[in-house]
C-alpha cells in the first residue's frame, strides 16, 4: 500500500508556486568547471588485501571469468619480475608483458581493489600477495592425477605444480602393472582406491587424463572422495553435482580454433592483391 499525503477530510490542497531556479554562479577565470573536473586518484592497493574496508572474498565473487584468466597470468609475470628484483612496475610495462592492453589490465586490478599509485606505479610484492589472495593460493591444494598414460605421466612429473601451491599428492591408473610403481616419487594406486585415498589425502583437485570412456565413472570416485574440483583433460562432458567445479581442456579444439585463424588469414591474403604500391581486393 501506498500512503498518499497532501489531503485531509477530502480537502485537495492548493498547488504550491514552483521556486524560482537560484542564479547559476559565474565561473571565475581560472576555476575548473564541475562537470570537467578531473577525478580524485583512487587508492593504491594497500598490505592487508583490502581496499576501503571491501572484503577480498566478496569481490572476487564479482570478478568476470575471462578477468580471472588474466590474473593468473598477470601473477606468473609478476613473479618473473620479482625473482629479477623488480620492486615497483608500471600498468603500460606489465600489460605488454602480459600481453594484454594497458586499459584492460588496470580494468582487471581494479576488481581485485588495487589502483596503483600516479607516477609509481604498483608494488610488486604487494600486488602477488593480492592477486594470490583473491585466486585463493594462500594455502596449497592437494591434486591427483587420475591415468598415468603419456599425458599423466608428464603431468605427474611436471616440476612447476608444486612451486605455484599444487602439489601432486596421489596418481591412480587402472593397469595392475603400474600398482606401486612409483611416478615422480609417488607411487600408482589403483582406480577402485579414489575415493579412499583423495579422503585420507585431502585431495582438493582432480586432473582427469583417462580415455573418454573412463573419464565419468573417475569423475563419480573423485567427488565421493571429497574431490571439489575437477581439472578434465577427457573429450567428454562430465556429469557433477553443482558444489563441484569443472574446467575442460580439449587440445584438438584448441588446435581447430588455431586452424579457423590460419584459414582466415591465408583467405585475406589470397582475397587481395598488390598492383604497383595499391592493395586491391578481389
Amino acid at each position: 500500500m501506498v500512503a498518499q499525503r497532501g489531503r485531509r477530510n477530502g480537502a485537495v490542497p492548493s498547488p504550491k508556486p514552483s521556486p524560482k531556479p537560484s542564479p547559476k554562479p559565474k565561473r571565475r577565470p581560472g576555476m575548473p568547471d564541475a562537470d570537467n573536473a578531473p577525478t580524485a586518484e583512487l587508492p593504491a592497493v594497500t598490505d592487508n588485501g583490502t581496499d576501503n574496508g571491501t572484503d577480498p572474498e566478496v569481490r572476487a565473487k564479482s570478478i568476470p571469468e575471462a578477468a580471472v584468466a588474466r590474473l593468473a597470468v598477470y601473477l606468473r609475470v609478476l613473479c618473473a619480475m620479482a625473482e629479477q628484483g623488480a620492486t615497483t612496475v608500471s600498468s603500460e610495462e606489465l600489460s605488454a608483458a602480459a600481453g594484454v592492453n594497458s586499459a584492460k589490465l588496470r580494468k582487471d586490478l581494479s576488481y581485485i581493489g588495487s589502483y596503483g599509485t600516479r607516477g609509481v606505479g604498483y608494488e610488486v610484492e604487494v600486488l602477488v600477495g593480492q592477486i594470490e589472495r583473491i585466486l585463493g593460493l594462500t594455502r596449497k591444494h592437494k591434486v591427483a592425477v587420475v591415468g598415468i598414460g603419456n599425458l599423466g605421466h608428464a603431468l605427474a612429473n611436471y616440476g612447476g605444480f608444486p612451486g605455484r601451491g599444487f602439489p601432486v599428492e596421489a596418481l591412480f591408473d587402472i593397469d595392475p602393472d603400474l600398482a606401486g610403481v612409483p611416478v615422480g616419487g609417488i607411487p600408482v594406486s589403483h582406480l577402485e582406491d579414489i575415493p579412499r585415498v583423495c579422503a585420507e589425502r585431502q585431495i582438493s583437485i582432480g586432473v582427469i587424463a583417462t580415455p573418454p570412456a573412463a573419464a565419468q565413472t573417475v569423475c563419480d570416485r573423485l567427488v565421493a572422495g571429497g574431490v571439489g574440483s575437477i581439472l578434465n583433460f577427457a573429450p567428454v562432458v562430465l556429469q557433477v553435482p553443482e558444489h563441484v567445479e569443472v574446467r575442460k581442456v580439449d587440445l584438438a579444439v584448441e588446435l581447430q580454433i588455431l586452424s579457423f585463424h590460419v584459414a582466415r588469414k591465408a583467405d585475406g591474403e589470397a582475397g587481395s592483391q598488390v598492383i604497383g604500391d595499391v592493395v586491391v581486393s578481389s
